[in-house]
């Protein structure tokens, strides 16, 4: 009985590779979850939202967005670093996620350097600073100015503690060296809707909530994070170029895989992404979401992205004090 035991175990680790091998080449069989790790109406919402269409269309199974938000997009996040590692759930991991919380956070429930395998870096995400009309200040002098007159008297909300918007407003606090209160929600859309009803004085938002209440006149947009213009937004300067010389940065969405996926099963959706990303629809939808398309890089290199931008939005997060405040 020992000795069929045995013989039975020898074959079927014989038969695995194949059986893996099989299973990579008919990727995929069934229908594929993209994670969105922020509430739906925010800007990594829709571009996820942009993208599963295409990548059903090539793939031949559907791809559904699946939103699960919460503590700065790590929830989301942590979920698909604890899937299993067949290509059935993906995340758009952004640079709040991947980049800021690691010095952010004391701990973790992942490790960015270790536990994804990166497919593509889809969109550059470049952050609006927009105000309540009542704060008396058109510019981003006077809104200085002002902050700097009136102390306590600024508030401004973000998307939760760790959150991209979090970090622009404390890297305008330290380069402008003003003061102003957060008020964290879960999302942009929530904290964009105290904003425009007054509860809280401004926040740096993702442009494609913002900018139709820009258009509508029920907010102010003092300028974008990024050195370049936004596309849709060409007529709102960079903060860089209206008094705060040193700005220019832009957060990032970028799909990964748990660690450990086939590398066959990341090189076809990394293929499937960069024939989607190349179709002058697909860029419109980005550049109309206050987004930036990112040239194709290869899988492979983008760890070392990853790694980079800890190094670099670590220094933010340590000189804005927040270093494991979190």
């Amino acid at each position: 009985m020992r000795r069929r035991e045995v013989i039975a175990g020898l074959a079927g680790a014989a038969a695995w590779p194949l059986l893996a091998r099989a299973q990579e080449q008919d990727y995929p069989t069934r229908q594929i979850t993209l994670i969105a790790p922020w509430p739906a109406g925010g800007s990594i919402d829709a571009l996820c939202r942009a993208l599963t269409p295409g990548m059903g269309d090539r793939l031949g199974k559907p791809v559904v967005v699946e939103n699960r938000a919460g503590a700065g997009s790590t929830i989301g996040t942590a979920a698909c670093a604890k899937a299993a590692p067949d290509g059935y759930t993906l995340v758009m991991a952004g640079s709040g996620s991947l980049a800021i919380s690691p010095t952010l956070y004391k701990k973790l429930p992942y490790d960015p350097a270790k536990d994804f395998a990166p497919v593509k870096l889809a969109a550059y995400v470049p952050f609006m600073l927009v105000l309540h009309p009542s704060v008396p200040a058109h510019s981003v002098a006077e809104l200085v100015s002002y902050a700097k007159s009136n102390p306590g008297k600024l508030s401004y909300a973000s998307g939760g503690p760790g959150s991209p918007h979090h970090l622009y407003a404390e890297l305008f606090k330290t380069l402008t060296g003003i003061e102003m209160l957060h008020v964290p929600y879960k999302g942009n859309a929530p904290a964009l809707t105290d904003v425009m009803a007054g509860h809280v004085s401004l926040m740096f938002s993702d442009p494609v909530v913002a900018l139709p209440q820009v258009r509508a006149g029920k907010l102010l947009a003092l300028g974008v994070t990024s050195a370049k213009r936004i596309p849709s937004a060409s007529d709102i300067p960079p903060l860089a170029e209206v008094g705060v010389p040193s700005f220019n940065t832009a957060g990032w969405g970028m799909i990964v895989a748990p660690a450990h996926t086939a590398g066959p099963i990341v090189a076809r959706l990394h293929a499937a992404l960069d024939d989607i990303l190349t179709e002058s629809d697909v860029q419109e939808q980005i550049s109309n979401l206050g987004m930036i398309p990112a040239p194709n890089q290869p899988s492979a290199e983008l760890q070392s992205f990853i790694d980079s931008e800890m190094v670099r939005w670590g220094k933010v997060v340590q000189q804005a004090g927040l270093a494991g405040s979190e």
